[in-house]
């Protein structure tokens, strides 16, 4: 598999705009391009999944071990021709002072040739430093081309290409002018998710055509030829696999659909059968064991899930009838009692004895830190010792909640629901800000679902005693 890292000098460099563009137009080509996201994300994702037509894997070097991202990049890569992966930031950012954790440190992982995409407004010969400082920063970093974008037009792109031509050796692969028609609209957590935009195709089909004319794909894919990786291939199995399937319900719609996908596969390894269902327009949950309620954006839905009553009340009673259900964030913003977003209050399910607030500002945004305590419905001894790593992104507080409310988690890290815990727990429900990956020695996808199938056999257990009595 040819490869590739698509970085940039920071942040809203336009590199998502790009790395669509790259998938869709190779795609158009008859290439089989399988898309990466370096860092915790759900949203850049759905678009190069949509562009390439392959899910997107995410490469976490804060929640995965080396091991993990190179076999979760040679696993997945398997059958395509292109790999193409986004960094998040830019190249050289990231958590740790030595740049363990940065875009630069997957490369040297991966043995990527890094394409950098410099926002070009406004620069000329301030160019040409810039391209030297990323190139001298690390030398073991092979920075293969860059390709320059919004640009003012054919003079400015002229001379930014005679200043990077006389002054570096690094060949300018890609000048993409400023269009408006290809901008995707931005959010507090990034671009606007391709589930709510109706017409994401026909927006990926034009950014595709955009980027096959002004960037020169046949370099860019010798550039990303590489000799393999030193395999380091391995398959996870569930530690907990349980003795029958079950079936749980996950919310999939316009208000939530963050979801990894390595997640879904690991429910799925572990003995679940997932059942969609829309928060919005079903007024019935399917016939499931349990829910699944991940992230999204449920404030600007508010209305629509306030309107949906049916639904809001059948989950309320299948909660407190015990019902196992577990939710992140958005999920958790759900099931409380109300939601205010601008200055309207909206009723929710009510199953959560608190009240969503939304902020200006990020409440709990980048990494965190869990250890688990005794109310955790479904424990894993090594987090209950060490802890376990996640990220959080939000700008809603829970409020108004009980002071004997149970929490799942004492965060060590973060910010969680008030700075110190998150994971309130229910009866069987399970709802936090943070959100999980199924990686990094978590597992919580094998353990909801076996504890999805003890309750269940418990409650089969409890009504066979009834009915002798």
């Amino acid at each position: 598999m040819k490869r590739i890292l698509v970085s940039a000098a920071h942040k809203s460099s336009g590199k998502t705009t790009i790395s669509i563009g790259l998938c869709a137009a190779l795609r158009q080509q008859g290439f089989a391009v399988q898309p990466f996201k370096k860092g915790p994300d759900y949203i850049d994702p759905m678009w190069l999944s949509e562009a390439s037509g392959r899910a997107c894997r995410n490469l976490d070097l804060y929640l995965m071990n080396s091991d993990e991202v190179v076999s979760t990049f040679q696993r997945h890569g398997e059958g395509s021709d292109v790999g193409i992966v986004e960094g998040n930031k830019g190249l050289y950012d990231g958590l740790a002072l030595d740049g363990s954790n940065s875009n630069a440190a997957l490369a040297k992982l991966l043995d990527l040739p890094v394409v950098l995409v410099i926002d070009a407004r406004g620069m000329t010969r301030g160019i040409a430093p810039l391209i030297l400082g990323y190139q001298a920063f690390d030398p073991e970093i092979s920075i293969a081309g860059v390709i320059l974008n919004n640009l003012g037009g054919a003079r400015h792109e002229s001379k930014l290409r005679a200043v990077i031509e006389h002054y570096t050796d690094v060949p300018v692969i890609g000048a993409v002018h400023h269009d408006e028609r290809l901008e995707i609209v931005e959010r507090h957590l990034g671009l606007m998710p391709s589930n709510e935009s109706g017409e994401s195709g026909e927006r990926i089909r034009k950014i595709g055509e955009s980027i096959a004319q002004q960037v020169d794909l046949d370099r860019l894919l010798r550039l990303a030829d590489k000799p393999a990786l030193a395999s380091a291939y391995s398959r996870d199995v569930s530690p907990l696999p349980v003795r029958e399937k079950v079936r749980i319900g996950i919310a999939r719609d316009k208000a939530f659909g963050f979801y990894y996908v390595d997640d879904i596969e690991a429910l799925e390894a572990a003995g679940a059968e997932l059942a969609v269902f829309d928060t919005l327009k079903d007024v019935r949950l399917p016939e499931v064991d349990a829910l699944f309620i991940g992230g999204g954006f449920p404030e600007l839905f508010a209305k629509e899930l306030e309107a949906n009553v049916l639904l809001r009340q059948e989950i309320r009673n299948r909660i407190e009838s015990g019902m196992p259900v577990y939710a992140e964030c958005g999920g958790l913003m759900y099931l409380a009692r109300t939601i205010t977003h601008k200055g309207e209050t909206f009723e929710m399910v009510g199953v959560i004895p608190g009240d969503v607030v939304m902020h200006e500002k990020p409440v709990g945004r980048g990494f965190v830190h869990l250890v688990e305590n005794e109310s955790h419905l479904w424990p894993c001894p090594v987090a209950r010792s060490c802890g376990q790593k996640a990220h959080e992104f939000h700008y809603s507080s829970l409020d108004n909640l009980p002071e004997d409310a149970k929490y799942a988690y004492r965060v060590a890290r973060g910010h969680g629901i008030d700075g110190s815990h998150d994971g309130i727990v229910v009866n069987n429900l399970l709802a936090q800000f943070t959100h999980q990956r199924s990686i990094g020695g978590c597992y919580w996808a094998a353990r909801f679902v076996a504890f999805i199938e003890r309750t269940r056999r418990n409650a089969g257990a409890a009504a066979d005693i009834r009915v002798q009595a």
